[in-house]
C-alpha cells in the first residue's frame, strides 16, 4: 500500500553516522494527523469492542466509524489482532498506571493501602466492563491478544504484590507478599464483574475488608 504523504514524513534528524562510519537509515515519524487518525481508529475500536450497538467488530466497521478509509485502516493497523493490542495499550492509564502509581508512592502500608481501596471502590463504568470481557474472549482464540493480556495482568499483579512487600518490610517477618498481593488483585477482578452487573455493591469495603483481613493475619504471624 502506497504510503500517504500527509499521515507520515521521513525525519532526517532520526538518521546519521554511527560508530564506524556506518550510515543509519532514517526512521518514519508518524505525523500529527496521522497519529489524529490512529487515536479515531482506536476509539472507534474501543466502541465496537465495548458492544455498543450490534455492529461486528472488524477492521472494514472501525473504519466506517472513525471516518476513514478501509486502506487508512490497514496502514495503521494489519489486522483486528493489530487493533485489540492497541486498545489494550489504550486502557492501561485507565486500571494499572493507578494501581501502580498508588502503590509507589511514598508513604506506609496503610496510607498505600488506602488509596488503592479508595480507587478500587470506584464504579467501573459499563462500557469499560463490557470492553474488558470483549478482550478476555478474543485473547482465548488470538494467541498475540493472549500473550500481551497475559502480560498486562503481570503487571496487575505485580502491582499488589510490591503493596504487599511494603507492609512485609516493616513488619520484617519473612512475610511473603505474593499469595497476598495475588489474593487482592483477584479479588479486584472479580468485584469488577459483580460490579458491572450490580452497582449497589461497596467496592471499597469489600476490598478494605479483604485488605485488612490479610494484614492482620500477617501481623498475628509475627508474634
Amino acid at each position: 500500500m502506497a504510503t500517504s504523504s500527509s499521515e507520515v514524513r521521513a525525519v532526517g534528524a532520526e538518521g546519521g553516522t554511527a560508530a564506524g562510519g556506518v550510515v543509519r537509515a532514517s526512521k518514519p515519524r508518524t505525523s500529527a494527523k496521522g497519529e489524529q487518525t490512529r487515536r479515531r481508529l482506536i476509539a472507534a475500536a474501543r466502541t465496537l469492542l465495548s458492544g455498543a450497538g450490534d455492529t461486528p467488530f472488524t477492521t472494514r466497521n472501525v473504519a466506517a466509524l472513525s471516518g476513514v478509509t478501509h486502506g487508512m485502516c490497514h496502514y495503521h493497523f494489519a489486522n483486528r489482532t493489530d487493533l485489540v493490542v492497541a486498545v489494550i495499550e489504550d486502557i492501561r492509564p485507565e486500571w494499572i498506571l493507578p494501581v501502580e502509581e498508588m502503590v509507589d508512592a511514598p508513604g506506609p502500608f496503610a496510607e498505600r493501602a488506602e488509596r488503592v481501596i479508595a480507587f478500587l471502590g470506584e464504579t467501573e463504568g459499563p462500557d469499560l466492563a463490557r470492553l474488558y470481557s470483549a478482550v478476555h474472549w478474543i485473547a482465548v482464540n488470538d494467541e498475540r491478544v493472549r500473550a500481551v493480556w497475559e502480560a498486562e495482568y503481570r503487571r496487575w499483579r505485580a502491582a499488589f504484590v510490591r503493596l504487599f512487600q511494603v507492609l512485609a518490610d516493616e513488619l520484617g517477618n519473612g512475610l511473603d507478599p505474593q499469595p497476598l498481593g495475588d489474593a487482592v488483585a483477584a479479588a479486584a477482578d472479580g468485584l469488577a464483574a459483580i460490579k458491572s452487573l450490580n452497582a449497589e455493591v461497596d467496592g471499597a469495603a469489600v476490598i478494605r475488608t479483604l485488605v485488612h483481613g490479610l494484614t492482620t493475619a500477617a501481623t498475628a504471624a509475627q508474634g
